[in-house]
């Protein structure tokens, strides 16, 4: 046995599918591609969700709800929370550079603070937002709430 009388195994390989080339090859005419249609044209690509002409189920169903453009997401801050923050950091000037550099916010947020929980004693708060409930809470315990 030398290297240019290596052959692969009988049955191991086939010849290739030569379409479209002439009657005689038993594949020309349609080229294994069937009559007529969009599948038999060249350049066919089926579209994602296309269901053969069919409404798409997507544009059957109707559409729902609306997401506002304009809309301002705010990083929320019970009284609680705030509390444990500034006994655990021993602060009592709070706004937004105090929080960001103790890692609690990102550079970005936008902070509310809710009224959920109660304070222990006066803070001095600077935000963006603040609810009826927590003002009141803070500014009862001598405090002050500065919206940004």
């Amino acid at each position: 046995m030398e290297l240019h009388n290596l052959s692969p195994a009988k049955g191991s390989t086939r010849k290739r599918k030569r379409i479209a080339r002439g009657q005689g090859s038993g594949r020309g005419g349609t080229s294994t591609r069937g009559h007529k249609g969009a599948k038999s044209r060249s350049g066919y690509k089926r579209k994602r969700n296309f269901e053969g002409g069919q409404m798409p189920l997507q544009m059957r169903l109707p559409k729902v709800g609306f997401n506002s453009p304009n809309r301002t997401e705010y990083f929320t801050i019970n009284l609680d929370q705030l509390a444990e923050f500034a006994e655990k950091h021993g602060v009592t000037n709070i706004d937004a550079s105090v929080l960001i550099e103790k890692r609690y916010i990102k550079k970005n947020d936008k902070v509310k603070i809710l009224g959920r929980g109660e304070l222990g004693k006066k803070l001095d708060v600077k935000v963006h937002a603040c609810s009826a409930s927590a003002k009141a809470a803070i500014e009862s315990k001598g405090g002050a709430v500065n919206i940004i």
